[in-house]
């Protein structure tokens, strides 16, 4: 099972939704950058549960430990471990599902590969073990604003069921403004209609889905490759790798097929000592490689899987059951707290290109990214 994620920033997480901890092992982080436990501390904050009306009430603070790879906060180049102790899980509130596949859970196809299943919050496949990817990220970003200035994630909950978001200028958009609502909609129109949608269905045991969108400021040029490589194919990788994801888009997306080629291409421009494009329909990357303009990507959710209705399901034995939920702790939509997430694996893809880039530039004797 492959659990590690990156080539020169390796990021490798671990442990269950129920079990003791999880967390992550950093490889490959330079040495000599300071490194603020708070920041991370921050980023996980905005991720764990419990935060409002819309979110799970598992009672989690999420509180983050150092176990190495830190002296007085300064990155050593060693693997840096960090780790998160769970405090309230609860295994018994899954005692009635050792044998029966939760529709649309890994349940079943963990079993057919690995002949067990772990129905207690879904094990390794549960939300929960994006904390080590979020905290990872924590400490990517960090290094990445400290090299290149003005770089910046910001994403933000774009779309819930069949009602869109209305962002003018999305490269306005901060962090700040995002957190300003428990949804983690910077639209003040759509929002509270938005809320409306995820409390009905919380109401009815049911719940919803919807789209993220991220935005990264200042990406430097030349991150990627033209073949296998490619950053939004990196970017594909990184973000459908999320719980609950069903698909991806960069840039103008599945709408560039309705586009004559006229219409669609990004006419280039001198801008001082810059090449720069009149429009932006290819999402900051071209040919596979970043071209320095406002990367931008939307991410579609499904509903989560868990809802509290009966449905038809089969147990491990082959035989058709009525599959009746009994209890559990779940968000009705993941979208506010997949936000983090969402910007913690682009950060992740982001830095691993950088890494390897200046790689590149070392080896044909350039000074700069």
């Amino acid at each position: 099972m492959d659990n590690t994620f990156g080539h020169i920033f390796r990021v490798t997480t671990f442990g269950e939704s129920h079990g003791g901890a999880v967390g992550v092992v950093i490889d490959g982080c330079p040495s000599g950058h300071e490194i603020s436990i708070e920041a991370i501390q921050k980023q996980l904050d905005r991720r764990r549960p419990g935060q409002s009306h819309l979110a799970s009430p598992r009672a989690e603070l999420d509180q983050v430990e150092c176990l190495s790879g830190l002296s007085q906060n300064i990155t050593l180049g060693t693997p840096i471990t960090l780790i998160v102790r769970n405090k309230d899980a609860k295994a018994d509130h899954y005692s009635d599902l050792k044998e029966v596949y939760r529709p649309s859970h890994a349940d079943y196809t963990t079993d057919a590969k690995f002949g067990l299943k772990a129905p207690s919050g879904g094990g390794r496949a549960s939300a929960r073990e994006t904390i080590g990817r979020v905290a990872a990220a924590a400490v990517a970003e960090q290094v990445l604003k400290r090299l290149v200035p003005g770089f910046e994630v910001v994403a933000w909950v774009d779309r819930v069921k069949d009602l869109q978001a209305d962002i003018p200028s999305p490269e306005s958009i901060s962090r700040e403004d995002v957190d300003a609502t428990p949804l983690r909609c910077p639209d003040p129109k759509q929002g509270p209609d938005m809320e409306k949608i995820i409390v009905s269905a919380k109401k009815a045991g049911d719940s919803v889905g919807g789209t993220i969108f991220c935005g990264v400021k200042h990406c430097p040029v030349g991150l990627g490759g033209p073949v296998f490589d490619k950053l939004e194919a990196e970017l594909a990788r990184a973000l459908m790798s999320l719980p609950a994801t069903k698909g991806f888009e960069i840039g103008s997306g599945f709408s560039a097929a309705g586009y004559m080629g006229s219409e669609h291409n990004d006419a280039f421009y001198r801008d001082g000592d810059k090449v720069r494009t009149k429009t932006n329909r290819s999402g900051g990357v071209q040919g596979g490689i970043s071209n320095g303009e406002y990367i931008y990507t939307r991410t579609a959710f499904k509903p989560v899987a868990t809802i509290f209705k009966d449905q038809d399901s089969v147990d491990r034995d082959g035989q058709e059951t009525l599959f009746k939920p009994k209890a559990g702790r779940h968000d009705p939509c993941v979208l506010p707290r997949a936000v983090p997430m969402v910007e913690a694996m682009t950060v992740l893809a982001v830095m691993d290109h950088y890494l390897r880039q200046l790689v590149t530039i070392h080896s044909r004797g350039d000074q700069h990214v």
